[in-house]
């Protein structure tokens, strides 16, 4: 993250210091990963924010179609895409550690080169796609995708992640939020 950008003056809200409704957003996070993370103590300095995330976030990883690996192929594709290096360490880190993304595709995805896996390279392209036309994908880029075995409504769970990411990315972006501890080891400096 470029020091020239804009830095919000808000302050991360920690548990003993939040209101009845940052405290309840905050708990409910704490007891859903064991932790705090950084993103969360920021993002609920306006609860719907937290809120409105929480709740696309889990939706698409309920109801995408996708499986925990592909799912983060399309979260981890859109962090990098959207230069969010908080989110690119933090999807890193669950793509391999939670989700049992293959080694090799997100070492392929965070370093730019070739995936080899055929229909989750076709999953990383047009989620790309997506995320560079601003969901205007050409008939061509969209029947390439299909015709990998993915359906119209996984481009519907396309655009929910990408409406989730652009809420932690960008907040990211303005707080230039630290990455937790537990993602360190998974940073990309470039991102």
């Amino acid at each position: 993250m470029s020091n020239q950008t804009y830095k919000i003056g808000l302050e991360p809200v920690e548990l003993e210091d939040a209101n009845e409704q940052q405290k309840e957003i905050l708990e409910k996070a704490k007891k859903a990963n064991g932790m705090i993370p950084n993103m969360y103590k920021n993002m609920v300095n306006l609860p719907a924010l937290q809120n409105t995330y929480d709740t696309g976030y889990h939706q698409f990883r309920r109801d995408s179609g996708f499986t925990p690996a592909e799912q983060e192929v399309v979260l981890l594709t859109i962090s990098i895409e959207n230069s969010c290096g908080y989110c690119t360490a933090a999807h890193s880190y669950l793509a391999e550690n939670v989700s049992k993304t293959p080694k090799d595709v997100i070492e392929a995805i965070r370093e730019g080169k070739e995936i080899q896996d055929e229909k989750l390279k076709a999953l990383y392209e047009f989620a790309k796609v997506m995320n560079e036309s601003r969901g205007n994908p050409t008939p061509e880029e969209a029947e390439k995708f299909l015709d990998s075995g993915y359906s119209e409504k996984q481009i519907l769970a396309i655009i929910l992640a990408q409406a989730v990411k652009t809420i932690s990315n960008y907040s990211n972006h303005i707080f230039h939020t630290e990455v937790d501890e537990a993602f360190a080891g998974s940073k990309l400096e470039k991102a």
